[in-house]
């Protein structure tokens, strides 16, 4: 019996993935656990292996494609088998062997399909949303009069808002609450549009010099969500700098002894993110995030640690981070680290953050603004150690921290009195640590 192998959800705000390889073809032999496709969120990337071995006898996705979760993707099965249950009409591989259409017949199916989506979209005044696409408008002020519904049953989802926002169409979050209100209908610009292709301009010799790459999922994702981030936060930076002789006398200490105590391995972002969740439980204005009207105070730590990874920028959140120890916070960080440079992090492990720690210290900036992940109200910088005079002429380390905020959601002074809780905390480390029982100071 013929297996239809289905798109995964990964993560319960995920909608639709897109196709990025395909490592079989048509007519290929496939083993159970082989992988069959790469896909990827706009946040992660995946591998799909077989759930079973045969023969791939049906491919209905192309690479780019964008498939809704739960979709069928392909069939796996025996020569000579029907199908026709399963895949449901002509495939997409098909298709790609059909002669192309005319750009005129591609422009009509297009202005057809957004026909029926403004019209499905809505009931009277009801709007058919999906809670993430909803989210999406609310957050970057997509300019609904452009969406175009292609989700099942005429419902809006995510991709369409997207669709809008890699246009440029921005109307601000009041006309989209409006229009959720039913006070605005949607319509579509698909019929104004013309249906002849434009003609390619002639290649000269100066294009050779450079090449054009599309955006990944997760770079979209990223320059949408920052964008937002700028467009609608009121943010400002404050700097600051501490003492980090002790703080790196402690590092060396436990990188010296610590093997015995499981701390040899502790890095100096591992003692700020040690240190950021103690002061947050201090300071829990910042430990929030603004949801809509409303702000949400969190009663854990749970802070999103910035990874640099080769498909972009991912944070991953260390959840309930106040409640562990130094050595298990630090492999906590190191395990997400690897996942993320792994592409192995579900949406859920990259949600839920009510703080982000992003580091560039380790590459030599010495002061920074960061931009905070919206919808948290704070972001935290850590920035290179450098050599300053004492009054008494000593040289020591000075480590800078960089703290942006939602001035909408934060002022300055509280902002301020975390920050300067911060910097005391991490000038006095071994106090902090032996307050916290997590290293006896006459351990080391």
């Amino acid at each position: 019996m013929a297996t239809a192998v289905i798109m995964p959800r990964q993560g319960q705000s995920v909608e639709n993935c897109i196709i990025t390889s395909w490592n079989k073809k048509k007519g290929d032999r496939v083993e159970a656990g082989e992988i069959l496709f790469s896909y990827e969120t706009d946040k992660s990337a995946f591998d799909e292996p077989s759930p079973v071995s045969g023969t791939v006898l049906e491919i209905m996705y192309g690479e780019g494609d964008v498939v809704d979760c739960l979709e069928n993707v392909c069939v796996i099965g025996e020569e000579g088998e029907d199908i026709s249950s399963v895949v449901g009409g002509a495939s997409s591989t098909a298709a790609a062997e059909a002669k192309p259409e005319t750009a005129e017949a591609v422009g009509e199916k297009a202005e057809a399909k957004a026909v029926v989506g403004t019209e499905a979209a809505r009931s009277g005044n009801r709007v058919f949303i999906s809670p993430r696409a909803k989210n999406l408008a609310l957050s970057t002020g997509a300019d609904m009069s452009k969406v175009t519904a292609s989700g099942p049953h005429g419902r809006i989802i995510e991709r369409d808002i997207d669709r809008v926002l890699d246009a440029g169409e921005r109307a601000g979050t009041a006309a989209v609450e409006a229009f959720l209100r039913g006070e605005e209908l949607l319509r579509t610009e698909a019929a104004e549009a013309s249906p002849k292709a434009a003609e390619a301009p002639a290649v000269s010799a100066a294009a050779a010099e450079y090449t054009d790459k599309p955006l990944s999922g997760v770079r979209r994702a990223i320059s949408r969500t920052m964008h937002a981030s700028l467009s609608e936060m009121a943010q400002l930076t404050l700097n600051a700098s501490f003492d980090a002789t002790e703080m790196m006398s402690w590092r060396a200490s436990l990188k010296a002894n610590g093997e015995a105590l499981g701390l040899g391995k502790i890095t100096i972002n591992d003692i700020v993110l040690f240190a950021v969740s103690r002061a947050l439980m201090q300071h829990l204005e910042v430990n929030s995030a603004m949801i809509g009207d409303s702000i949400r105070t969190y009663a854990h730590a749970n802070i999103g640690h910035a990874v640099d990874t080769e498909r972009g920028l991912l944070v991953p959140t260390l959840f309930g981070a106040d409640k562990m120890t130094l050595a298990e916070l630090s492999a906590a960080a190191k395990a997400a680290a690897a996942k993320a440079r792994e592409g192995a992090l579900t949406p859920d492990e990259m949600s839920g953050g009510s703080f982000t720690v992003t580091n560039l210290g380790s590459l030599g900036i010495e002061s920074f603004t960061p931009v905070i992940n919206p919808p948290q109200v704070a972001i935290l910088g850590v920035c290179a150690a450098v050599n300053r005079l004492r009054d008494d002429g000593s040289v020591y380390p000075a480590m800078g921290l960089s703290l942006t905020f939602d001035h909408r959601a934060l002022d300055g002074a509280p902002a301020a009195r975390f920050l300067h809780d911060l910097c005391t905390a991490l000038e006095n480390f071994g106090l902090l640590l032996a307050k916290e029982r997590a290293v006896p100071a006459a351990s080391l």
